[in-house]
């Protein structure tokens, strides 16, 4: 027996397409964000650590 609940509802769009939803709400908040002025955080994959990049380019890292 499968039971469907409302969080579990989709409205019938695939998988693949809401996670292109979703990148793209990051990418769209990401240039909102430049745009005022904030900051946005990125993780670097090669140092394993979080850091905040400025509007000008500018990285600063975050914790230890």
């Amino acid at each position: 027996m499968v039971v469907i609940n409302e969080l579990d509802s989709t409205c019938g769009i695939s998988d693949d397409e809401l996670t292109q939803r979703f990148k793209e709400s990051i990418r769209i908040d990401d240039e909102v964000r430049r745009i005022k002025g904030l900051p946005v955080a990125r993780y670097d994959s090669k140092t394993k650590r979080a850091y905040l990049e400025f509007p000008d380019g500018r990285r600063e890292y975050v914790g230890l």
